[in-house]
């Protein structure tokens, strides 16, 4: 299929160019009106108990609880003297008529006396706003927040849910553009470096950007079935530019390759994709599969990503197979026009299977090392992997609260301000819903919730009807052990007969959505590793390589999970990478994580295999193929890991806290799988192996003659003619 493919893309070249271009025009046109089209959070779990109790509160009273605290502050007045409390009561009395807000709090309403710090210098207001989803009520925060500054000598900053909701996708938001600011030179440094030459270092960009207009389509098409998040488009440009460099990397290599053994522009586009392109197609499923696994967990914010990253890595892998190929059938030889001398490495590309006696590459001989002593580097190598993922055996998970985002952010001042210096400390009660009961029987529940351990105060909140809603008080934060176990405890608690009890609030939230992950968790392990272990069985007619790549990447991820765990959960490095420890770690990232690294790392182990069994096939040396193989796609892996790790590398930079997981994790990831996975284990268990590395049963190798991918084996035989 491929071969054919090859030949249709260089007489249909112009043809395919244009289309490319009408989807960059469609793409910057329509495409990118996708951040109009995508909603905010999507973190829980609507049949989780705390959402239900959400639920079951909106339907019963509208709403209930803070939507925004804001908080106000003068140097020497205090809140009973006109320097603070007439500044604060003039706002009051701008929103008293806002549509926007449907209730308001404060301690000038004689009913909030704990509304003033201890000091007496600061006092907060509370808001809720009208009954609207989030991206409305952002809308309204917006509307409102000019009437809510005090200004004078009052220092006004804005706290709450919805506040902390806004500041966070802002910072993500200066977090992704710094990335990207950080990256982008370097970037096009080392693609010069690389390819040695301005026309060869543009391709990854060329098909990045095709990747990334294409996934905006794609997703926004999703986007108008179904509810995405904005964080899909986040992760199109991530994954966008990330693959694109993986894939042109592979195909413009080894079409420089083809074209200086002397092969013809067309018969080295056919040979290209009959090999590379292969490899490309299969790692760009393998990678879109194990991304779609996010898509077995209810969240929206997974399934937003699973949508964006498989649009993007698809995209990617269509426009490297089609685009990137009708353009080298166009340019030629002309493909390594412009070179830049100063920083030309190496030599030119030897012909494929041509070597100089007695004299080997550097990844040949460090591959020869290895399968000289395979047991030697299998057991450091291991040791050192399995050392760096042992601190993942004791992470702790929870959720995230203010703290997330950097010390200066206002909600996170309001937040910590609230917990510190106010009687209460302002903190987000458990939320109890007694639906079939008495207002009696409310009360009652209420007062053995109040003498729960770590309980500072319950109250019944609201009623209406049979409905009523129980406040319960703790010390402590919002994602502190000790709400965790108010949480548990009020949920042990018996229902008032007849009646059922739902349990909600911020920290019921947090618990339940750990839950509701973990649930998930091994359906998404068992379907990422079957789909991994076909796709890898078509490839390579072995049931020994999906097996064994599957274990190389869960190792690979478990070093990568113990180094976040031992920076972000122990808080080494706080200072150097500015973030405060949560003692826990949020576990959408990792679920996410563990999504993109088991595809990142696919793809190198198909990088690498897939060079291995095609000289394997021509000479059905296993030693010399492993050899072989590592110094034909080495020096690639290294240097598609490299450019991947400057593309991520901003993350770590960036002031949220989840974007700095994501960007440590992945860079670990890939750097630990490029320069250990790739270039040590996999030639010592290869090595170990021996002819086993292509075992399969006799009814799975008839199948894979029949249906597998497997059209490399030809290619020592194939002609070599063809125009241009």
């Amino acid at each position: 299929m491929f071969a054919w493919w090859g030949r249709a893309v260089v007489r249909a070249r112009w043809f395919v160019l244009a289309a490319t271009l009408v989807v960059v025009a469609v793409g910057l046109v329509w495409g990118t009106g996708i951040f109009g089209a995508l909603a905010s959070g999507g973190f829980d779990d609507s049949a989780s108990e705390s959402s239900r109790a959400h639920a079951r509160i909106e339907e019963a009273f509208g709403a209930v609880g803070d939507d925004l605290t804001i908080l106000y502050t003068h140097p020497t007045a205090t809140a009973d003297q006109p320097a603070l409390a007439g500044p604060v009561r003039a706002v009051l009395d701008r929103i008293d008529d806002r549509p926007e807000v449907v209730r308001v709090a404060s301690v000038y309403d004689g009913e909030h006396p704990t509304y003033v710090s201890t000091d007496g210098h600061s006092t907060y207001i509370t808001l809720r706003l009208r009954d609207n989803d989030e991206d409305g009520k952002l809308a309204d925060l917006r509307a409102i927040e000019p009437l809510l500054i005090a200004g004078g000598d009052v220092d006004t900053e804005i706290g709450g849910i919805y506040a902390f909701l806004r500041d966070a996708n802002e910072q993500v938001e200066a977090d992704i553009v710094r990335a990207e600011v950080i990256s982008a030179p370097v970037l096009l440094v080392l693609l010069l470096v690389i390819f040695r030459g301005l026309v060869a270092a543009a391709t990854p960009l060329l098909v990045g950007g095709v990747a990334i207009l294409g996934g905006f389509v794609v997703t926004r098409i999703v986007a108008s079935l179904t509810e995405v998040s904005v964080f899909a488009a986040n992760v199109i440009t991530l994954l966008g530019v990330g693959m694109a460099i993986d894939y042109a990397l592979f195909i413009v290599s080894r079409f420089r390759e083809e074209l200086a053994a002397g092969h013809s522009t067309a018969a080295a586009v056919e040979r290209t994709l009959r090999t590379a392109g292969r490899t490309v197609a299969v790692s760009g499923l393998t990678v879109a599969l194990a991304l779609s696994s996010l898509l077995l967990f209810p969240m929206g914010f997974l399934k937003s990503v699973a949508y964006g990253g498989m649009a993007a890595v698809l995209v990617a892998m269509l426009a490297a197979l089609t685009s990137l190929p009708a353009l080298l059938a166009v340019l030629g030889p002309r493909i390594n026009a412009l070179r830049i001398g100063a920083l030309r490495i190496g030599r030119r590309p030897r012909p494929a299977g041509d070597g100089e006696p007695g004299r080997r590459g550097a990844w040949e001989r460090l591959a020869r090392s290895v399968m000289r002593r395979p047991v030697v580097y299998l057991v450091v190598t291991a040791a050192v992997l399995l050392g760096l993922g042992v601190p993942f055996l004791r992470a702790e998970f929870g959720g995230f609260d203010e703290r997330v985002l950097p010390e200066s952010t206002p909600s996170r001042v309001v937040a910590e301000r609230l917990a510190a210096d106010f009687p209460g400390g302002g903190i987000s009660p458990v939320l109890a819903v007694v639906d079939g009961a008495t207002p009696a029987q409310a009360q009652q529940f209420a007062a053995r919730a109040a003498a729960l351990p770590g309980v500072t105060g319950a109250a019944v909140q609201q009623t209406a009807g049979s409905v009523s809603v129980v406040a319960v008080l703790y010390e402590g934060g919002v994602t502190s052990d000790a709400a965790k176990d108010v949480v548990r405890q009020v949920r042990d608690l018996p229902a008032p007969a007849g009646a059922e009890v739902l349990v909600g609030g911020r920290t019921a939230g947090n618990i339940d959505q750990v839950t509701s992950l973990a649930s998930r968790l091994p359906w998404m392990a068992l379907y990422v590793f079957a789909v991994t272990f076909l796709l890898l069985l078509l490839a390579f007619g072995s049931v020994v390589l999906p097996v064994k790549a599957i274990l190389m990447n869960i190792i690979s991820i478990g070093a990568s999970f113990g180094v976040i765990v031992w920076v972000f959960q122990d808080g080494h490095l706080a200072d150097a990478l500015a973030f405060t420890p949560l003692g826990a770690l949020e576990p959408t990232n990792l679920v996410l994580l563990l999504a993109v690294l088991f595809g990142l790392s696919t793809d190198y182990e198909i990088f690498l295999l897939s060079r291995v069994r095609e000289e394997y096939l021509h000479t059905g040396d296993n030693t010399g193929a492993v050899a072989a193989g590592l110094q034909r796609t080495g020096g690639i892996i290294t240097a598609a890991a490299l450019l991947l790790i400057v593309v991520v590398a901003g993350f770590a930079s960036g002031d949220t806290q989840s974007m700095k997981v994501l960007g440590v994790g992945t860079v670990v990831a890939v750097a630990v799988d490029a320069a250990l996975v790739r270039t040590l284990l996999v030639p010592a268990t290869m090595r170990l192996l021996g002819r086993w590395n292509w075992w399969a049963p006799g009814p799975i190798a008839r199948v894979h003659r029949r249906i597998g991918i497997k059209e490399s084996e030809a290619l020592r035989a194939a002609p070599v003619g063809g125009d241009r």
